[in-house]
C-alpha cells in the first residue's frame, strides 16, 4: 500500500476472482462462465450504427433494457433496477441499507464476496454457520438483528433453498430487508420473484452473465418495492450516473428476446451437469447436490483438493479451489460443453489412477 491510502484500508482484503491465467489456453470451468456464446441476435443487434453511437452517453436509466425486463417477466418498470453486473447492484445495496447500526447477515459459506463489502464500508458482518451438509437452515435467520443476504442457489456449494423457506425469512424479519442473490436461479431453482408483490422488505438480485451468456459485458438487474428501487437509483446517481454501455445494454435486450436460445443452452447445461455428476460419484467423490451450473465436489480420500486442482492445471483444465479453511478439502467444478467435460473426466480418471496406485505403493512400503 502507498503511504497516501486511507487508514481505515488497512485490514481490507479484496475479493479474489477466479483465475483468468494467459500462459496458455485452459478449460475454464473455474468462473461460472457459459460455455455457449452469446444469443446470435445478440450480434445482430450491435450494428455499425450501434458502434458509431458509443460517441454518445448510453440512457443513464437504462429505460429500453428496463421495458424489456418488465415485459419478459411481467413486473411493473418501478420495480427494476439497472446495474454494472449483479456485483455493483450487491455493493450498493451493501452501501445503501447498512451502516454502523444495521451490518449484514449471510451464511459462513456463500459469496466471498459478502465479507469484502462489509469490511470496505465497515459494515458489520454476521456470519451464520450453516448445517454439517452445508444447508441452510431458514430458522437460523429469524428474527435477526442486521440486515440479511441469501445465495439461492447458494455459491459455492449450488444448494437451494425453496421459496416458502425463503418466505419464512422474510416473514420473521418485516424490519429487515431481505436480499435474495439469484445469480444462479435459471439452472434449477425456483425463483422468489412473485414474493416482491407481497413484501416491501425483499431484494432478488439476478444477472445475465450465467444463463444469458453475458459475463463480459457485465450486466445485472434488480426486483424490489419501488421505495427500495429508488433508493438505490439514488444511490446510484450519487456515485456514477453511466455504470451501463450502450452495447452492454443493447446486447442484454437482444438475449433476452431469444428465449428459444436461452432455454436451449439452459437445457444442455442441466444435463451435461447431471451427467457429470453421475460421472464424479462412480469415482467415488463426494457431492452436494446442485441447482447451479456448477457442482462442489470433494476429492476421494487419498488424494487432497489441492493436489486435484493443481494436478487438473498441470493437465490444462482450471477448477476453483478455496483456501477457506471450511471448504478447503472441496472443489467447484463449473459446467463446461459436452466436449470439455468429456475431457475433464478423462483427466480426473488418470489423476484418480495415478493417486490410487501412489497410494497403494506408499502403503506396501509402509508394511
Amino acid at each position: 500500500m502507498s503511504r497516501f491510502i486511507s487508514s481505515k484500508f488497512d485490514s481490507l482484503k479484496p475479493y479474489e476472482p477466479g483465475e483468468q491465467p494467459t500462459d496458455k489456453k485452459y478449460i475454464k470451468l473455474n468462473t461460472n462462465e457459459s460455455p455457449f456464446s452469446p444469443s446470435p441476435l445478440v450480434q445482430k443487434a450491435i450494428s455499425d450504427e450501434e458502434i458509431r453511437s458509443l460517441r454518445l452517453y448510453p440512457d443513464p436509466n437504462a429505460n429500453c433494457l428496463k421495458n424489456s425486463l418488465s415485459k419478459h417477466y411481467g413486473v411493473k418498470k418501478e420495480n427494476i433496477f439497472i446495474g454494472n453486473g449483479s456485483d455493483e447492484i450487491l455493493a450498493l445495496i451493501f452501501l445503501a441499507f447498512c451502516d454502523e447500526k444495521t451490518g449484514m447477515a449471510f451464511a459462513n459459506i456463500t459469496y466471498s464476496f459478502y465479507p469484502v463489502y462489509c469490511n470496505l464500508y465497515n459494515i458489520k458482518a454476521e456470519q451464520i454457520p450453516v448445517n454439517s451438509n452445508f444447508s441452510i437452515n431458514p430458522r437460523d435467520y429469524f428474527n435477526c438483528s442486521n440486515n440479511i443476504i441469501i445465495a439461492n442457489p447458494n455459491a459455492p456449494t449450488g444448494i437451494a433453498l425453496n421459496i416458502d423457506d425463503i418466505e419464512s425469512i422474510i416473514k420473521n424479519n418485516k424490519d429487515r430487508l431481505v436480499v435474495v442473490d439469484e445469480a444462479y436461479v435459471d439452472f434449477g431453482a425456483k425463483s422468489c420473484l412473485p414474493l416482491i408483490k407481497k413484501y416491501d422488505n425483499l431484494l432478488i438480485v439476478r444477472t445475465f452473465s450465467k444463463s444469458r451468456s453475458l459475463a463480459g459485458a457485465r450486466i445485472g438487474y434488480a426486483f424490489g418495492n419501488e421505495s427500495l428501487i429508488c433508493d438505490l437509483e439514488k444511490v446510484k446517481f450519487s456515485f456514477n450516473s453511466y455504470t451501463n454501455s450502450r452495447l452492454s445494454l443493447v446486447a442484454a435486450i437482444a438475449a433476452l428476446e431469444d428465449e428459444d436460445y436461452f432455454l436451449k443452452c439452459r437445457g444442455v447445461i442441466i444435463k451435461t451437469r447431471e451427467k457429470t455428476y453421475k460421472q464424479l460419484k462412480k469415482l467415488n467423490f463426494i457431492l452436494l447436490p446442485s441447482l447451479a451450473n456448477f457442482i462442489f465436489a470433494k476429492p476421494p480420500v487419498f488424494i487432497s483438493a489441492s493436489s486435484y486442482y493443481n494436478k487438473l492445471k498441470q493437465m490444462g483444465i482450471l477448477v476453483r479451489y478455496f483456501k477457506n479453511s471450511n471448504i478447503d478439502s472441496w472443489v467447484r467444478i463449473t459446467i463446461g460443453s459436452s466436449e470439455e467435460m468429456d475431457t475433464f473426466i478423462e483427466k480426473t480418471k488418470l489423476i484418480i489412477l495415478e493417486a490410487q496406485n501412489e497410494n497403494c505403493k506408499n502403503g506396501t512400503q509402509n508394511k
